[in-house]
């Protein structure tokens, strides 16, 4: 069965600036570096997807696998406190995916990426996906070696995510504003979540999306494929220089 237990490390409480906390974080990034270089060395473009539970990440990921799974070869590792049933719905949209099962650690760890790299074949492959456990806390503290987070927000959660978890936001380069063909039936305001997020963090991207009715999904998709074309560029361009 695909799947990867946690790690035999505590859960994680709280973020804060205590000296035990501050050694595990640089112990994060120390492994989260050594993602990053392995996969600029094998060409490999590596996203971490976030959101808070439901938002809509793994629908997002079953329409992307359908899109694109012919054009680029893509594998998704999923984080949850239980079960793989997240992983299970990835593979039957053709995606091939892992779950990680946490065990009631509310994220991914560098570590736990690890291990699961360590279980799967990377041979060739040009987009590594990383669906986050659903939260907009703890997420944003720990690096997983991503060339990109991309953060999702639904229109059916409230509008004042951004200024309430903005440590997320300002660590993530892409906000997809998610659900967006229930707006007409939602008190949100899109424009106020944009100004929100941007007054955190100016460059972020924004794009809206309603994955059930196709809205801002070509759009997603050619980003990803333009971003898989530049990490492989990128690669070619490292190797011609040695």
């Amino acid at each position: 069965m695909d799947k990867v237990q946690k790690s035999t490390k505590a859960a994680r409480g709280t973020v804060t600036c205590d000296n035990t906390t501050m050694h595990l974080l640089k112990a994060n990034d120390f492994v989260a570096e050594s993602i990053r270089k392995q996969m600029a060395a094998q060409k490999t473009l590596l996203l971490n997807i976030t959101s808070s539970a439901g938002s809509g990440k793994t629908t997002l990921l079953e329409e992307t696998a359908r899109r694109i799974g012919d054009k680029v070869k893509m594998k998704i590792l999923v984080g949850d406190l239980e079960t793989e049933r997240d992983a299970d719905r990835l593979r039957e949209a053709g995606a091939d995916a892992l779950q990680i099962v946490t065990g009631g650690i509310c994220h991914l760890e560098a570590q736990m990426i690890w291990q699961g790299m360590e279980n799967i074949d990377l041979e060739g492959v040009e987009l590594l996906i990383i669906e986050n456990v659903g939260n907009l806390v703890c997420p944003a503290s720990f690096d997983l070696g991503e060339d990109y987070r991309v953060t999702l927000i639904a229109t059916t959660e409230g509008d004042d995510k951004p200024k309430k978890y903005p440590r997320m936001f300002l660590t993530s380069e892409m906000m997809l504003i998610s659900k967006v063909d229930l707006l007409p039936y939602l008190p949100f305001s899109v424009d106020a979540v944009i100004a929100d997020a941007r007054d955190i963090n100016p460059n972020i991207k924004v794009l809206e999306i309603g994955t059930t009715k196709g809205i801002g999904i070509e759009e997603w998709c050619n980003w990803l494929l333009e971003k898989v074309a530049e990490k492989q560029n990128a690669g070619k361009a490292i190797v011609e220089t040695k």
